[in-house]
């Protein structure tokens, strides 16, 4: 711990402790929430609102628990109000951000969709990160493998991949390393504490994430 009782920055990254489980852990894993002007409890999901950070697990419980046991008052040494839903809310920020972050990368021409343009990138050696829908057709998705050494993101619905495209809908998409790549890689490892729960695992061919 530094000063104060305040955890340090590691090497791997800074720390902070979560409210609601009182766990010391790498902020990729943590939701930054700020109180707002009317006293209003704000997820910071890109992290740039001012004011002093209150940080809990990505994860549904801790997010519950935080919410439902007057946690974020106590951290706050103040009355505050929290969104209705807090998990949930939480998510479609969490999912929006990730949507948002892969269709810049797509107008930087980093990114792309359609299984044809991902399997070229694929065989190419190109793409350093697999992105394919979670309701996808699961014969279709096997076809393709995670780059060696890259990541895969399996969590996002056709129609949020699809967005990210100007589409109604997409199951493959790829993405080019630098750029945005690991700014999508870690806001999507954020939402995957959120949607993939209890230890499941979403099966694919090559490395995870």
């Amino acid at each position: 711990m530094g000063r104060a009782g305040q955890p340090k920055d590691r090497a791997d990254g800074p720390e902070r402790k979560c409210i609601a489980t009182g766990d010391v852990r790498p902020v990729s894993g943590l939701i930054r929430f700020v109180v707002g002007p009317d006293g209003q409890i704000a997820p910071d999901i890109a992290g740039k609102l001012p004011g002093r950070g209150i940080w809990v697990s990505a994860d549904p419980a801790a997010l519950a628990k935080a919410a439902g046991k007057g946690l974020f008052s106590r951290a706050a040494k103040q009355a505050v109000k929290v969104p209705d839903d807090l998990p949930a809310f939480v998510e479609r920020q969490l999912a929006a951000r990730v949507v948002n972050l892969i269709s810049l990368a797509r107008k930087g021409g980093h990114a792309v969709s359609g299984y044809e343009k991902v399997k070229d990138w694929l065989a190419k050696d190109e793409a350093e990160i697999l992105i394919q829908a979670s309701d996808g057709s699961e014969r279709g998705k096997s076809k393709l493998s995670t780059p060696y050494g890259g990541s895969f993101i399996g969590w996002l619905t056709a129609e949020e991949l699809g967005r990210a495209f100007g589409r109604q809908t997409a199951v493959h998409a790829a993405l080019h390393a630098g750029g945005l790549a690991q700014r999508v890689v870690e806001e999507a490892a954020r939402l995957k504490g959120l949607r993939v729960l209890n230890g499941e695992k979403t099966r694919r061919k090559g490395s995870r994430s």
